[in-house]
């Protein structure tokens, strides 16, 4: 999917509504959709235990919490893109504290400028995560095939009297012979000898 068609689910927490139709007229619905906002943390949490976002953006401080905690929880749990607008006086305390958990942050007041740059980092982000979470898949799917395979190994072993190599190649030739993958035949072996 090209970036250009790709849409990015947003949940904003802020209870200000200037900094609500600014960031509304910086996401057009055609990339970021659905957009949620809620005035809360609270709210935010329930939001996000419900459904995946791919931005969360929190206007720092909240009505019930200044967001810290859950900006670093939704880096930390779900491959998320979080970003803190903090009050001056609190940007270089707090920035310090969140950045080493990949938690961004701005300084407020924010121009459109800034938010503008701020969701093409978040974007940027959040397809580099994207990315990794697809090499990750492919790792564990080949790991599993990997154990799979020398289960039907020590199968073969143990009821055929074949050593390591031996199996190797009958699992190989066999997968080549029927044009199924290694794991098809590992399948049907330990169907067979269990």
């Amino acid at each position: 999917m090209e970036l250009e068609e790709r849409k990015y689910s947003v949940l904003i927490v802020c209870a200000g509504e200037i900094l609500h139709a600014t960031l509304s007229s910086l996401m057009p619905e055609s990339r970021y959709y659905p957009i949620r906002f809620v005035s809360s943390v609270s709210a935010a949490r329930r939001e996000w235990n419900a459904m995946s976002y791919d931005f969360v953006i929190i206007n720092s401080p909240c009505r019930d919490d200044n967001g810290v905690e859950f900006s670093i929880d939704v880096v930390s749990s779900k491959s998320a893109v979080s970003l803190l607008l903090l009050p001056p006086d609190l940007q270089d305390t707090i920035s310090e504290n969140v950045l080493m958990h990949g938690v961004y942050t701005l300084s407020k007041p924010l121009s459109r400028n800034s938010l503008s740059n701020a969701l093409e980092w978040m974007t940027a982000t959040r397809e580099r995560l994207r990315n990794l979470e697809k090499k990750t898949l492919s790792l564990e799917e080949k790991m599993k095939e990997i154990r799979i395979v020398n289960r039907a190994k020590w199968l073969l072993i143990s009821a055929l009297g074949m050593d390591e190599s031996q199996a190797h190649r009958y699992i190989e030739k066999k997968a080549m012979d029927s044009s199924v993958s290694k794991k098809e035949v590992a399948d049907l072996i330990i169907k067979t000898y269990s």
